[in-house]
């Protein structure tokens, strides 16, 4: 990949949005950065390890995956470049990382240690920006779901589950579980949590087998929780 590639890449992330291509380059020469390869089918992350750097994907394609301690029940997500791994787990009291990557094909990715970053949201005030922005964007995803909950409706229910579990940007969602695990997760009948996924379903919003729901559109998911999508 070319500098001008990198760049151009760089420049379409929320966390470098507004920032000119003459700043993106001052930015890349005077920061310390690490640039890591990976090939396909190559782990990159084990959910559980210490989140240090923040990584940006700059080409390529990361499949991530989180799951509970009996692995009866897994998300799994794509992460297509350009991109950002899980940049909401950096700071804060939990600085560990949730789910587990690996590599599709070929991928490249840049990172920014932490100390690093925050020399540079110091020294940039529309970087600062960004990366608030995309924090409160992942921490309003909690109200927005418990304002679901509380209305009854386990469409709603089910959509603020996948959508608290992957990132704004992901695509090709799966959920893998038996049916009688999450109807029992969510609290409600077999014949209830059917009925909830043939009306999401029959709204092209997601597919699904007795081991698998496949989400068809993260965007019209997450449209179910708001008025208006991502």
């Amino acid at each position: 990949m070319t500098p001008n590639s990198m760049y151009e890449n760089l420049m379409t992330l929320p966390l470098f949005k507004g920032i000119s291509y003459a700043r993106l380059s001052e930015i890349v020469g005077n920061t310390r950065l690490a640039f890591l390869k990976y090939l396909p089918g190559e782990p990159m992350i084990t959910a559980g390890e210490p989140c240090t750097h923040i990584k940006f994907i700059i080409s390529g394609n990361v499949r991530m995956t989180i799951r509970n301690e009996s692995d009866r029940v897994r998300v799994s997500q794509t992460l297509t470049a350009p991109a950002v791994i899980s940049p909401d787990f950096l700071f804060g009291r939990n600085t560990i990382y949730p789910a587990s990557a690996t590599a599709i094909d070929t991928v490249s990715v840049m990172q920014i240690e932490k100390n690093d970053l925050i020399v540079l949201l110091q020294s940039d005030e529309i970087f600062l920006y960004n990366y608030l922005n995309i924090l409160s964007t992942n921490a309003q995803k909690a109200v927005d779901g418990v304002l679901a909950i509380t209305s009854g409706s386990l469409e709603e229910r089910i959509a603020f589950w996948i959508i608290a579990l992957t990132q704004m940007d992901s695509d090709n969602i799966v959920l893998t579980a038996k049916q009688r695990d999450l109807y029992s997760l969510f609290g409600v009948q077999r014949s209830s949590f059917i009925a909830a996924l043939d009306s999401l379903h029959e709204r092209g919003i997601l597919d699904y087998s007795p081991n698998e729901i496949r989400v068809r559109s993260r965007r019209a998911l997450r449209s179910i929780l708001l008025r208006q999508p991502d």
